[in-house]
């Protein structure tokens, strides 16, 4: 933030705050669209703020919501995403914005209010090219209650700090993120292949060209979890199989805590392959079972009983579809020399 000097007349200078582009992929978001848009509207922050929804071929009323917005609001704009995408609305909606910083909003995010005030402070304070904070799962169901525990455990996800939380400080990605255009432009903006991890590679890329991805705990952004076995299973698939792209696409980037979900698989589907010829190769998915079930018991203090018992499960599901997913993802996925 620049500020204007004092004067007899104006008195302590006066903070100048920058305006904010916000752009927010959209798809089937026709019960949280409104909601997600008003809360950036109404965001404690001086500056002048725009919203870019860049909206994909939605399957309700997502796209009538967003044209009702537009109509109602000039700070609101609408643009297209044919290909439905992630990666491909964010570049298209980063395309239709004016403003030098630009934050990522999903369309069913729920910001603090002060999420952008804090975002700006941090850029002008770290230098940062990029600054983000804690995705906060909170659960409703029982289920999801042990999803949102698990993904802020370090047994569930590895010690990411925007998942468990930490100091203030340089990090390899961030949630969402709270981007300097320069620092967009300088990388390309998001590598539309990247169907999944787009936010990760993105990061990666900015570090690699010199830039700093700064993680900031008090930029808190509700997450709610998925609903069911199958859903979270599709989701923790698909992370472990586009994280494997990554690390083709960019050499030394994976390390033990990825490698971990795929040992796993792997040697519990040899231990009961080999269970038949010899019993004790049992005692591989026996022990990951009984780690799984201490595990729980650890980190699911305080949660109702209807939630602990599923917690067991949800690691299970998280840590076996990261693994086989990552294990599975085809060469195909590969991106393109």
């Amino acid at each position: 933030m620049k500020e204007f000097p004092d004067s007899p007349r104006t008195g302590p200078a006066t903070p100048v705050w920058p305006p904010i582009s916000v752009i927010m992929p959209v798809l089937n978001e026709e019960r949280h669209l409104r909601e997600a848009v008003r809360q950036v509207l109404a965001q404690r922050y001086d500056g002048p703020v725009e919203v870019v929804l860049a909206v994909g071929p939605s399957q309700d009323r997502t796209q009538e919501v967003a044209d009702a917005l537009a109509a109602e609001d000039p700070r609101v704009t609408v643009v297209a995403n044919p290909t439905g995408r992630t990666p491909n609305a964010l570049n298209a909606a980063i395309g239709a914005s004016r403003y030098g910083i630009i934050a990522r909003v999903d369309g069913h995010a729920m910001l603090p209010e002060d999420y952008l005030r804090v975002a700006v402070e941090t850029l002008e304070e770290t230098g940062a090219d990029n600054v983000g904070g804690i995705m906060a799962a909170e659960g409703i169901t029982p289920f999801q209650q042990a999803v949102a525990r698990a993904m802020t455990s370090k047994i569930g996800v590895g010690n990411a700090r925007f998942h468990t939380g930490g100091q203030a400080g340089p990090a390899d990605t961030v949630y969402l993120g709270v981007f300097r255009r320069e620092a967009l432009h300088r990388v390309g903006g998001y590598d539309e292949h990247f169907q999944r991890a787009q936010d990760w590679e993105m990061n990666h890329r900015i570090r690699e060209t010199g830039g700093l991805v700064w993680f900031q705990p008090r930029m808190r952004v509700t997450y709610r979890p998925r609903p069911s076995v199958p859903a979270l299973a599709k989701q923790y698939f698909h992370y472990g199989r586009w994280r494997r792209v990554v690390a083709r696409t960019h050499e030394g980037t994976i390390n033990l805590r990825y490698l971990a979900p795929p040992i796993a698989v792997l040697a519990i589907l040899l231990g009961l392959l080999a269970a038949p010829f010899f019993w004790p190769a049992l005692l591989v998915p026996g022990a990951y079972l009984l780690a799984i079930l201490a595990g729980s018991v650890l980190t699911g203090r305080g949660l109702p009983p209807a939630a602990l018992v599923r917690l067991p499960l949800v690691y299970a599901t998280m840590h076996m579809s990261w693994g086989w997913g990552f294990l599975t993802s085809p060469a195909s996925l590969g991106r393109p020399g």
